[in-house]
């Protein structure tokens, strides 16, 4: 056999080996048991383990990386992911990214903390600095703007006679990515009763029941772009939302009670405790030029405008991120690059 075909031999059988592999490689990610979306979220791709002889959850990472076949353990103080007692106590945060670490959490919105929102409406931006923003009553704003995600806030509000603004609450967020809208949202109730589920949760326009037995969760089986997962915080009123490569959202729901209504003299009607959402973000991957109330504050180069030292820094912009409803992804500075089905909302 001379040179020139025995050379081309070895690149025919090289082309067989590749072609061969890349269809077992397909074949896998059809049909394998630990098929993960193409955006996974590092952090949570673990196998859970046999507990501990004291109770403390183990876990094998499959994340990609240096934390790729470690074993990790919940920690004594806080020995399980999801305690059933989750007002009393904290839970054990799985972190598989190159962090590599357990650690424990409240497992709720720290309204302090970067990236909240809460109370009517006060943010914490990611630059650290607080800031109110009132939007309007009854009008939807643009809270995050950004070419693969896109976050708008439905206002509810009321307007005491002398007044000359409204004070406004977060009553809905609709979260929009890929072709998908997650909804969450606080019911309307007179009396606040927190053993009342007041929370809805709407994925692409179909309510969604997230379990409160076994892992009390729910995920997306019709997003193959990435991951998303909904896992209860408490027994009613409280969530955590994964959207892998994207946000993660803490989110509580709550109402005005008697004694906060005196003491900001808001002068609530009878029949309604202005049930709003309390949140958290944790954003993955925005880009330099994000906007939104919120999420230009994430801009590497943003120096907020808002007045340090004041009781209530107010940041404006109304005009420039209010949006024709909760599920519209236009305004004057939004820019987000997806397309959402609206016919499925």
């Amino acid at each position: 056999m001379d040179g020139r075909r025995y050379s081309f031999l070895l690149v025919a059988l090289a082309l067989v080996f590749i072609s061969m592999g890349a269809s077992l490689a397909q074949g896998q990610g059809k049909a394998g048991n630990n098929k993960k979306a193409p955006y996974d979220a590092a952090s949570t791709h673990y196998e859970v383990l046999k507990p501990s002889k004291k109770g403390q959850e183990k876990f094998l990472c499959l994340a990609r990386g240096a934390c790729n076949g470690k074993h990790l353990t919940c920690p004594s103080q806080c020995p399980e992911r999801k305690p059933k007692k989750n007002k009393k106590n904290k839970g054990c945060f799985v972190d598989c990214s190159s962090k590599c670490e357990v650690t424990c959490k409240w497992r709720k919105p720290h309204c302090n903390g970067y990236g909240s929102l809460c109370y009517d409406p006060r943010f914490v931006g990611g630059d650290g600095v607080m800031f109110y923003f009132h939007g309007a009553k009854g009008g939807n704003f643009a809270i995050v703007s950004d070419d693969n995600l896109q976050i708008n806030a439905h206002f509810i509000g009321t307007r005491p006679q002398g007044r000359t603004r409204d004070y406004t609450w977060v009553q809905a967020l609709a979260v929009m990515f890929d072709r998908h809208t997650l909804v969450l949202a606080a019911k309307r109730v007179s009396q606040w009763d927190d053993s009342f589920e007041a929370l809805i949760v709407r994925w692409d326009g179909e309510e969604v029941n997230v379990p409160t037995d076994g892992d009390a969760e729910w995920r997306a089986t019709d997003s193959d772009e990435r991951e998303v997962v909904i896992e209860r915080t408490d027994e009613t009123n409280g969530v955590k939302v994964t959207v892998a490569g994207l946000v993660e959202l803490n989110v509580k729901v709550r109402a005005i009670g008697e004694e906060e209504n005196k003491v900001h003299n808001y002068q609530l009607p009878a029949n309604d405790a202005f049930a709003h959402l309390e949140t958290q973000f944790k954003f993955t991957n925005l880009t330099d030029l994000v906007e939104g109330v919120l999420g230009k504050t994430y801009q590497p180069d943003y120096i907020s405008p808002v007045k340090r030292g004041v009781p209530m820094p107010m940041m404006g912009g109304e005009d420039k991120y209010q949006t024709p409803s909760l599920y519209s992804p236009v305004c004057k500075a939004c820019k987000f690059k997806g397309q959402v089905d609206f016919a499925s909302i």
